[in-house]
């Protein structure tokens, strides 16, 4: 068992895998059994998004049967991989379920994502949210909504309805400070009819890596010092400072008169912390980024860069605010505004998740019809 898998789990940091196939779920299969992770390396909860599932459907025969027979039966592509994810996430749950009682709700939690094709739907989001909900019928899943603006009442609404969301392509601070806003006003309504808060949870996706993809060419351009002492620290800066609004956001009276009527705080999700660039360390979206009540979603070779090569370094968040402010303020003054990065890769990150699941939803339907 890895001591700093550990020490970060003991830090209050919760590791997540982001990755599922039934492959994890068999003891005979292709991946890394889900036990296995659970027991030795601290994984306490599973996030998927369609590029996931489109991966996992395509690349193993473990759902031929079921697709063959529910293509028998009548059903559309769309509704068998309705049918193959929710049945996937449903079993994934409840092996997550001890871990889910013994974390009283926080861990044990399995994620499945809207269309992504609904990004900037407001209504087809919580349509489809409430339906997977029903559809997995589990009280440790929860339902990815995309952090869009369309989806923002989306979030509010979901929660006031009892639903717990993961909510996800979060890019820049001022997002993930309307995310919080929404989630807050979404237990706020739902204070206000006397219903029960005390069984939602939720988790902010926050994404990393993909800020330094897209910002180390900008400062390799600038070929000359002061841009090249910035590459690689972006994407941590702006984590941190997401991470200063919800240290105070959690302090607030207005989070205090929801605490103390059962209210459980919003938690951000480090997401997208595999290292893209080679020449870092392809530990340090995990160890960089460690603090109280906060996740951290891998794909597996980071787990296993982290259990084997890591170096756990306390809290690295808090206490950082003024160097990431630094940071981000001199990416300011050589032209690069997060803000503007933030919206690209929004953009870009609805295409990468819509594209994979078109391509999923055509090779269902050819599989379907052989």
């Amino acid at each position: 068992m890895s001591k700093t898998l550990q020490s970060i789990a003991e830090a209050g940091t919760s590791i997540w895998l982001d990755d599922l196939s039934r492959e994890r779920m068999i003891a005979s299969g292709k991946a890394r059994h889900l036990a296995s992770l659970i027991e030795s390396d601290h994984v306490v909860g599973v996030t998927t998004n369609p590029a996931i599932f489109s991966a996992s459907i395509s690349q193993s025969s473990l759902y031929k049967d079921d697709l063959l027979r529910l293509a028998r039966d009548g059903h559309s592509a769309e509704s068998i991989i309705t049918e193959l994810t929710t049945a996937d996430v449903a079993q994934a749950c409840d092996m997550f379920m001890s871990v889910f009682e013994k974390s009283a709700g926080m861990d044990g939690r399995v994620s499945i994502e809207v269309d992504p094709r609904l990004a900037r739907d407001t209504q087809g989001t919580i349509e489809q949210a409430r339906a997977l909900w029903a559809k997995v019928n589990r009280p440790n899943v929860l339902i990815k909504v995309p952090a869009t603006i369309e989806g923002l009442p989306a979030i509010k609404s979901l929660i006031a309805d009892g639903i717990s969301v993961n909510v996800t392509i979060i890019f820049s601070v001022q997002r993930y400070k309307d995310v919080l806003e929404s989630f807050i006003a979404g237990l706020e309504d739902r204070k206000s009819r006397g219903l029960s808060l005390s069984e939602i949870h939720s988790v902010a996706s926050f994404f990393v890596s993909r800020v330094d993809t897209e910002i180390d060419p900008r400062l390799k351009s600038h070929q000359d010092s002061a841009a090249s002492s910035l590459l690689g620290k972006a994407a941590l800066a702006n984590a941190r400072l997401a991470y200063e609004h919800f240290e105070s956001m959690k302090t607030s009276p207005r989070w205090m008169k929801l605490e103390s009527a059962g209210g459980n705080i919003q938690r951000p999700l480090w997401a997208s912390t595999g290292v893209k660039d080679p020449a870092y360390d392809p530990t340090m979206y995990v160890v960089d980024l460690v603090a109280p009540l906060t996740v951290n979603t891998m794909p597996e070779p980071t787990l296993n860069a982290v259990r084997d090569a890591g170096t756990f370094k306390g809290n690295t968040i808090s206490g950082a605010y003024d160097e990431a402010r630094a940071t981000l303020r001199k990416l300011h003054e050589l032209g690069i505004d997060i803000l503007h990065v933030a919206e690209k890769l929004e953009h870009e990150g609805i295409e990468k998740f819509i594209k994979p699941w078109l391509e999923l939803i055509n090779a269902v339907d050819a599989a379907a019809h052989q």
